[in-house]
């Protein structure tokens, strides 16, 4: 095949999917992947698609970008090494609970190239994946909290309670020997039936969130599957979490 025939068909893929991959894109024009790379590039150039980790996104109908609130600047480079490591761990196909918060969102950027059933109380979130036909996207309901956007209280926790989820990624106000804490009733309550459904739970926080206790406890360090932070993490917080059975990985 020509490389005018495999960018006519790579744009034809990317209008059905809006997302193709480097190993489906050489396996069904019979490329190798320097010349799909090299289509990929040219095609970028002309502002038909954007290269992502993994492959190409469709650049004529790009998901909405939200406002990330000012706290997101903070730790950025860090969330988004966390981001990106905490998205390799999810599989096309599965079902994930993305709590609300700075981290989670990076997150959801992340997963936006990946096709998944993801179940939120985040309006940030849900607005950032909305136009993605490879995303299946459930809004939990309940209570509208105004300041961080998130949805929350017994509506949310009913909806929670009648799902069931492959994993949760869930970012938490403080990390100690306490467990994981944070400070709102409201969003401790959606967390912890988040945590209950799920089949796996990861937490995201950079370093800055441990040795620092929320006023309300939301579960023990040991119902975390995962912790993904950052490397400034001192080092007895990554022993305090092995210790108690958590993997921890460092972005």
């Amino acid at each position: 095949m020509k490389a005018a025939e495999r960018q006519l068909r790579i744009r034809q893929m990317l209008e059905a999917r809006d997302f193709v991959d480097i190993e489906t894109l050489c396996r069904e024009l019979e490329a190798s992947e320097s010349s799909v790379r090299r289509d990929l590039d040219l095609l970028e150039t002309a502002k038909v698609l954007r290269r992502v980790y993994g492959g190409a996104v469709s650049q004529q109908q790009q998901p909405k970008v939200f406002e990330a609130p000012a706290e997101a600047v903070h730790q950025a480079t860090e969330k988004d090494r966390i981001a990106r490591l905490t998205a390799s761990l999810i599989h096309d196909g599965q079902t994930v609970l993305l709590d609300g918060g700075s981290t989670v969102a990076a997150v959801a950027r992340e997963l936006a190239v990946k096709s998944l059933h993801i179940v939120t109380n985040s309006l940030p979130i849900a607005e950032r994946l909305e136009s993605l036909r490879n995303i299946e996207l459930t809004l939990t309901g309940g209570y509208l909290d105004p300041r961080h956007r998130v949805l929350l209280g017994p509506f949310c926790e009913q909806m929670l309670s009648g799902i069931r989820a492959d994993v949760v990624i869930m970012g938490i106000g403080g990390i100690s020997e306490a467990g994981f804490t944070n400070n709102n009733t409201l969003v401790v309550g959606s967390e912890q039936k988040m945590i209950e459904v799920a089949a796996r739970t990861i937490i995201v926080a950079d370093h800055t969130k441990f040795g620092r206790g929320g006023m309300i406890p939301v579960a023990p360090l040991s119902a975390a599957s995962v912790v993904v932070t950052d490397s400034d993490i001192a080092p007895e917080h990554v022993e305090l979490l092995r210790s108690q059975g958590v993997e921890v990985l460092l972005a």
